[in-house]
């Protein structure tokens, strides 16, 4: 009876933080492009703590890991500062054009995003060491923990490191899972956990956020 009870709190918590977020147009027809492409976006709520994080850390040099279509891009540089620049990666060529269109529509300047389409593993080694305020780390499932492991080596001291679907879709916990997502999860959180100058939380908005902070 409590664990059901305990349950739907949950649910209900988790339900109200997302209807809580009320998103512009040009956030509206991100997400509309997202579904036409089948391109996985952060939730409302995912969303709205990437800006606080973004905003509280003054992050002004910004990495973000999988552009999709650019609603968790158009996230972060709501928290960021006008001066910020955000450095975002996809390897899907539509993805790119995608995004272009979704940040046309939110009037973001084009000095302010740096597109790179690429591979991630072989764009993030050519980032110099320490240089980056945020990490948003998403993409790809399979290769987190090599993007971890870059993350890890161009965030500056005091920088901050977020990882998305942290859950591996709700199946982390699950000792007995040997899917290939899971594993990778857990190999990055454990490259975090595992690293003595990080600071790191779990967070459960959407399919779960890791944050971690980089000691000073």
């Amino acid at each position: 009876m409590t664990d059901t009870t305990g349950s739907q709190t949950t649910e209900r918590l988790n339900a109200y933080a997302e209807s809580a977020i009320i998103e512009d147009d040009a956030m509206t027809a991100a997400r509309m492009r997202g579904e036409e492409l089948g391109a996985r976006a952060v939730s409302p709520a995912t969303g709205a703590l990437l800006s606080l994080l973004a905003r509280t850390g003054n992050a002004e040099h910004v990495v973000e890991i999988g552009t999709g279509v650019g609603v968790s891009s158009l996230w972060l540089l709501a928290g960021m500062p006008s001066t910020g620049v955000l450095t975002t990666i996809d390897p899907e060529s539509e993805h790119h054009r995608a995004a272009r269109e979704t940040f046309a529509d939110a009037e973001i300047a084009p000095g302010r995003t740096r597109l790179i389409n690429g591979a991630p593993t072989d764009v993030l080694t050519r980032l110099a060491d320490e240089s980056y305020d945020l990490v948003f780390v998403d993409g790809l499932p399979l290769s987190y923990p090599a993007f971890v492991t870059e993350a890890i080596r161009i965030l500056r001291p005091g920088g901050l490191l977020v990882v998305n679907n942290a859950s591996a879709d709700g199946t982390i916990d699950d000792r007995e899972s040997t899917d290939p997502r899971t594993l990778a999860a857990r190999e990055a959180a454990m490259i975090v956990a595992e690293d003595d100058r990080f600071l790191p939380a779990v967070i459960p908005v959407g399919t779960g956020l890791l944050a971690a902070a980089k000691s000073r």
